[in-house]
């Protein structure tokens, strides 16, 4: 066993001696500028040795730091944020989640959403309801009207809503300040937000990029008798907005020593949810949550891609989450410690104090398990321990007056500690000892930590009836042996398995693919289907979707414009488009189909040739509200090898279709006119050949776009 530590000397508390601050993270004891350092390579480092002049330059340094910041800590004792104090475990839900929203009964599923996440990893505090990215800048609309497009409008959000607050979860709506190149508001950002959190019921708002949601945002919610809670994507760039952004979301550090957040050291009772999306083991991640006693950001739809928690993983945030809410005053003490004296190297902990009970969480950075004394601790008469994590009551070692705990740690696992001063209880501790107990039957490095990619699905186009000749309007594509080759254009993802599409004959979705293929002789449509074609498909079918919301919604009076005849149809869903193309004999071509009419055999970037030329295409708009569509016969000189015209840059045409266990998205080809500015996170443009756009699919009242079209094919005789 250690000695006891030695006391660094400290020659200076004045300015120059305080600790730099790293981002969002404190230096680890040892490690600041001009201390002592008591290490013989990282993974040597004597924490302990270092901690008590580490803590109390932390002390001196934050109390100075508070004062330059003139903090005021009002936002933290409200009582309508105090729930912010208990969300441990948030997530970033994608609207499109098939688990949250039924697209073949027309209805959100809150209930299917939120029970599948309690069986996981035991649920979660809050939910952020994500509607905008990926798909916005198909079209003109903004964030805010994206809302509105949801099914049912915003009094089908609302509902929704209130169907999470029945399960006792809050909710968060985003913003983005980076939505400046679709159509205006006409309000400032913090205005429109907070009017429509307010008109759904939502408790806070999630800032997109943020770091650190400006007042503004605080004032007018309180201007219309709202108060919101505030989320910011990253760390405030100035430490003043602490005051206002009742949480926020972190990134963990992975060093051995855990490091010390920042934003908690400052202000104790702000809650950070840990955020690693593309994280497939979250070992890391939870170690630093447990350590600093706060939160995650439990997020496996991450922009269509599902990256779901392994099953240890899921384990583990269920036992911590538990712990955490259970204890979340303390965990929430104004007095925490980091770095609480731990025995054995590679034992971790944070003592986290009331006047009547103290819990101390313990992370195990070692790749083995660890047994024996591993926490030492000040023994008071009458006090009682129990190992929390393993659901028993314990019996220290007394010493010297000091209490020397025995724990036996997991592979990389965890502990955790209460004690409890003589007369002082826990409502329900006998149930949760029960409970851990039970938990920890099962060893967590017993339970798979192998990610799997969930397997995707194209949905079958049925043949048409053949047509030995090409249908009027139709061109004639001859069989052919042709190279498939196209890509994702996905902003995020790298080239991760599980991202944009998995075809037939691929055994995951993947971003690039390359495939040999007999194409089959097939008939398609020389022009997309214009408005007037659409129109007389309605007058002799009568079709009315279920779901009419943007339906047609540039048409007046059940007409096209004046004029808009030859005009692409658009505001169309690819529901519409498949009754129309059955209406018509037709179908919806597969996207290989759609790439060889418009590319030939020799594989070119564009179907004029290799070379860009905007002359052959509508010309591009950048202003904020979208352009008219231009006629399909504007442009003969951009045909394909083929003759089949408008495949590029007037407006997106409907392809195939892929699903998952929680995820649709189509294949969307040719691009369109409209390029908004200021953001590269709107939906990019996918003019060349070897390019798709990935458009996820939520409901026809989302879906529908006013730049996205279609065209049809008949299978040959």
């Amino acid at each position: 066993m250690k000695s006891k530590p030695q006391r660094a000397p400290v020659t200076q508390v004045g300015e120059y001696a305080l600790p730099h601050t790293v981002g969002a993270h404190l230096p680890t004891p040892g490690k600041a500028p001009g201390w002592p350092m008591i290490n013989i390579g990282q993974w040597r480092i004597d924490v302990t040795g270092a901690v008590p002049v580490w803590l109390a330059e932390m002390k001196v340094w934050r109390h100075e730091h508070l004062i330059r910041m003139g903090y005021d800590d009002s936002e933290y004792r409200r009582p309508e944020f105090a729930w912010t104090q208990k969300n441990i475990v948030h997530t970033q839900m994608m609207v499109e989640d098939r688990y949250f929203y039924d697209p073949v009964a027309g209805k959100y599923t809150v209930d299917k959403y939120l029970d599948d996440l309690e069986r996981r990893f035991g649920g979660i505090d809050s939910v952020l309801i994500w509607y905008v990215y990926t798909n916005i800048g198909i079209d003109d609309r903004n964030q805010t009207a994206l809302a509105s497009d949801l099914p049912g409008g915003l009094e089908g959000l609302k509902q929704a809503i209130a169907d999470f607050h029945r399960r006792g979860v809050k909710v968060f709506l985003p913003t983005m300040a980076w939505d400046n190149g679709t159509r205006s508001e006409g309000v400032p950002d913090w205005e429109a937000v907070a009017r429509l959190a307010k008109r759904v019921g939502a408790d806070g708002v999630n800032g997109d990029t943020y770091n650190g949601v400006p007042r503004s945002f605080r004032v007018a919610s309180e201007a219309i008798g709202h108060p919101l809670a505030f989320q910011p994507e990253s760390v405030p760039y100035a430490d003043e907005q602490l005051m206002w952004n009742n949480q926020s979301w972190g990134r963990a550090s992975i060093e051995i020593i855990p490091a010390v957040s920042k934003l908690k050291w400052l202000e104790p009772r702000h809650v950070i949810n840990i955020e690693n999306r593309w994280a497939r083991d979250r070992t890391d991640d939870f170690h630093y949550m447990f350590f600093n006693g706060i939160g995650y950001v439990a997020w496996e739809n991450v922009w269509g891609v599902w990256n779901q928690f392994t099953a240890r993983d899921g384990e583990a945030l269920r036992r911590l989450s538990t712990l955490l809410r259970k204890f979340s005053e303390l965990f929430v003490s104004l007095d925490w410690e980091p770095y609480a004296l731990t025995l054995q190297q590679g034992v971790f902990a944070s003592k986290f104090p009331s006047t009547t009970k103290t819990l101390w969480s313990i992370v195990n950075r070692n790749e083995y398990d660890m047994f024996g004394e591993q926490l030492v601790v000040p023994h008071v008469e009458g006090r009682a321990y129990y190992d929390l994590w393993n659901g028993t009551r314990l019996s220290p070692r007394i010493v010297d007056g000091q209490a020397h705990i025995s724990l036996t740690l997991e592979t990389r696992g965890y502990g955790a500690v209460l004690a409890l001063e003589s007369g002082a209880s826990v409502e329900g501790l006998d149930a949760l000892l029960g409970q851990m107990k039970k938990y920890n039957e099962v060893p967590l490095q017993s339970l798979s930590n192998v990610w799997q990619a969930i397997p995707q699905k194209m949905v079958e186009i049925e043949p048409t009836k053949p047509s030995a000749a090409a249908p009027e309007g139709m061109v004639t594509i001859p069989a052919a042996d042709f190279d498939f080759v196209v890509g994702g254009i996905e902003i995020e993802g790298y080239t991760w398995k599980g991202l944009d599409f998995q075809y037939p004959w691929e055994n995951s979705a993947r971003r690039s693919h390359r495939h040999r293929m007999h194409v089959k002789s097939f008939h398609i449509d020389k022009y997309p289907v214009t408005n007037a074609q659409f129109k007389k498909f309605l007058d002799a079918s009568g079709y009315r979707p279920k779901d009419a919301h943007n339906f047609l919604r540039d048409w007046v009076d059940g007409a096209p414009r004046k004029g808009w005849e030859k005009k692409p149809v658009t505001w169309v869903s690819i529901e519409d488009a498949r009754a129309y193309a059955a209406w018509a004999g037709k179908r919806l071509p597969h996207e290989w189909e759609w790439q060889y009419a418009a590319q030939g055999a020799d594989g070119r970037l564009y179907p004029w040739g290799n070379d860009w030329n905007t002359s052959n295409m509508p010309t591009q708009s950048k202003e904020r509200e979208m352009p008219v569509p231009a006629d399909v016969d504007a442009h003969p000189q951009g045909a394909s090898p083929f003759g089949v015209m408008d495949l590029v840059g007037n407006v997106w045409q409907w392809t195939s279709e892929f699903y998952d266990e929680h995820t649709r998205a189509a294949a969307l080809r040719g691009g369109s006119s409209y390029q908004p500015q200021t953001s590269h996170w709107y939906f990019p443009q996918a003019y060349q050949l070897d390019q798709h756009g990935k458009y996820l699919l939520m409901a026809p009242s989302k879906d529908r776009a006013g730049m996205l079209g279609f065209r049809c094919v008949v299978d040959a005789g």
